[in-house]
């Protein structure tokens, strides 16, 4: 993997691809974040594995599912912990936040503007403390500063992007009241290619 040449592919987005790219750029990983335009998609859309994005290239073979292509990376990398349970807390977070996601995802698709007001109220004032919290109390049961004691891992990387992502768009800032949380954003945020690399995002 050292030597592969990578291909990520997505719109100019954060989106599904962001902890794609965190997990490549935490690891100093060089790859294409080619973002496409939503009027190029429908002409590059045949070229993807299951007609969706973000979808990878590694060494010009395709592949797709933002949950797989992360996951994937983040063993070749060193990014899953050491055992199949230090896996498993990693698993609960990614999981977790598909959860939280599917709230989000209500707020877009919302049929009209009283239903979408609606389900961002809920979002606001429900889901996210309630997801919040679980990141807080994984972190508190940890031995370490991290989900997985004291070695970052995607599950970091994961909660990293809730607080800077797409999903914070929809949220209002975290609170002082997730002590855990906020200093682990902080870390990672705090890390020179993350730096480097939300530097070049504004």
């Amino acid at each position: 993997m050292a030597n592969s040449k990578i291909t990520l592919n997505y719109f100019d987005i954060k989106g599904r691809a962001e902890i794609i790219r965190l997990v490549l750029t935490w690891a100093g990983k060089d790859f294409v974040d080619n973002r496409i335009s939503r009027e190029d998609w429908p002409a590059l859309k045949p070229k993807s594995p299951f007609g969706q994005l973000p979808y990878v290239e590694i060494d010009g073979k395709v592949y797709g599912q933002s949950l797989a292509i992360s996951n994937f990376f983040a063993r070749e990398f060193n990014l899953y912990g050491k055992s199949n349970l230090d896996g498993l807390i990693i698993d609960q977070v990614a999981q977790l936040t598909e959860d939280f996601i599917q709230e989000i995802v209500k707020v877009i698709r919302a049929a009209d503007p009283e239903t979408k007001a609606a389900n961002q109220k809920k979002v606001q004032e429900e889901a996210a403390p309630k997801f919040w919290g679980f990141y807080e109390k994984l972190l508190k049961e940890s031995s370490g500063q991290y989900f997985v004691g004291d070695e970052v891992t995607l599950a970091d990387l994961i909660a990293f992007d809730v607080v800077t992502g797409f999903v914070s768009d929809f949220t209002l800032p975290l609170p002082d009241s997730y002590p855990l949380l906020t200093a682990l954003v902080e870390t990672i945020g705090n890390n020179d290619n993350i730096k480097a690399y939300k530097a070049k995002q504004q």
